[in-house]
């Protein structure tokens, strides 16, 4: 064959094999990676998609799709406590796809699973006559015992998040309608700060060690915090309250919902976050609050575990708010 190999081989030899910088990926040169998991850990391992049309527009920058494609994935590390070893990448693009498109998604992949110390070991390179889809496998490890799972909430604990919320749902809807009364306000500052939290997520990577020591539960915001923290108590088999004035806005988001209180709801339960929301036992609050400072990532006290089911979201009344389904679904 010209130049050995199939089109697919050089595909990858040009786009991908670059940016896989460790020896565990193999050049890129096998069908598999072969990795060894740390001395006395577990391995964590998750995986989400991004599809154009559906987590991104499908005229986004390459190179913000591939840092969210990848930073998706390592908040979900993040939630469970989890350092990145690294990632598989299945990528299905058009086969009339430029290869500047290409050559810019891979060169970000690249930086960033640098950046994260999270190499990218394989994957799969496919054509689609459907809309580009990428899909990432991130593998991680705890210290044996130390994940963090879903399930551990138990009644009478502090609900706490990180970050602030609602940025990224309220820069979808700056995006779609750069018009919308909402936002009139906003100067320049603000409203890129909602688009780039849209564009990019922040994986709350520097709180793993907080959460392991400290929190019962944890799970990322990646669907809405209230259908989010919903989710998390049924799994525990639990129940609990948020309170709305407790959640912690930006400064952009805040004044957004001020002038449109509706938009409340789209900050509570719009999704893509990614930041982590966990339950602590209250002894282990301060503790916890304190760790995450020190880590650089700041949290707050929003609510509380208690015994049976279903999750209350009141308002600076102490009135239960009507959000709906509570956060996005693709079914």
């Amino acid at each position: 064959m010209e130049g050995g190999g199939s089109g697919e081989d050089r595909f990858i030899a040009r786009f991908f094999r670059p940016i896989a910088g460790t020896p565990a990926a193999l050049g890129l040169l096998d069908d598999a990676a072969l990795l060894s998991p740390p001395e006395g850990c577990d391995l964590v391992l998750t995986k989400d998609a991004v599809v154009a049309g559906v987590h991104f527009f499908a005229d986004d920058p390459p190179a913000s799709v591939a840092r969210k494609a990848l930073r998706v994935n390592l908040s979900d590390l993040a939630a469970k406590g989890a350092a990145p070893l690294g990632a598989l990448l299945a990528i299905a693009l058009p086969k009339a796809m430029p290869e500047a498109w290409v050559e810019a998604f891979a060169q970000a992949l690249g930086a960033d699973a640098a950046a994260h110390g999270c190499p990218i070991l394989g994957g799969d390179t496919v054509s689609t006559p459907g809309p580009v889809t990428i899909t990432i496998t991130a593998l991680g490890a705890v210290p044996r015992g130390g994940f963090v799972p879903r399930t551990g909430a138990r009644p009478g604990q502090a609900i706490l998040v990180s970050g602030t919320i609602g940025d990224a749902a309220l820069g979808l809807v700056l995006r779609r309608d750069g018009t919308a009364p909402a936002f009139a306000g906003l100067d320049r500052e603000q409203r890129a700060h909602l688009l780039d939290r849209y564009l990019h997520p922040q994986p709350r990577l520097a709180l793993a060690p907080a959460l392991r020591a400290h929190a019962a539960a944890a799970m990322d915001v990646s669907d809405g915090l209230a259908g989010d923290v919903a989710k998390m108590l049924a799994a525990s088999g639990c129940g609990g309250r948020l309170e709305a004035r407790r959640v912690p806005l930006s400064a952009a988001a805040a004044a957004v919902v001020k002038a449109d209180g509706s938009l409340l709801a789209t900050a509570l339960t719009g999704g893509d976050d990614y930041e982590v929301v966990a339950c602590v036992p209250h002894g282990a609050v301060a503790a916890f609050i304190a760790a995450a400072a020190e880590a650089g990532v700041p949290v707050a006290l929003i609510g509380e575990t208690r015994a049976g089911e279903g999750l209350e979201v009141t308002d600076a009344g102490g009135h239960p708010l009507a959000l709906g389904a509570g956060s996005f679904s693709h079914f």
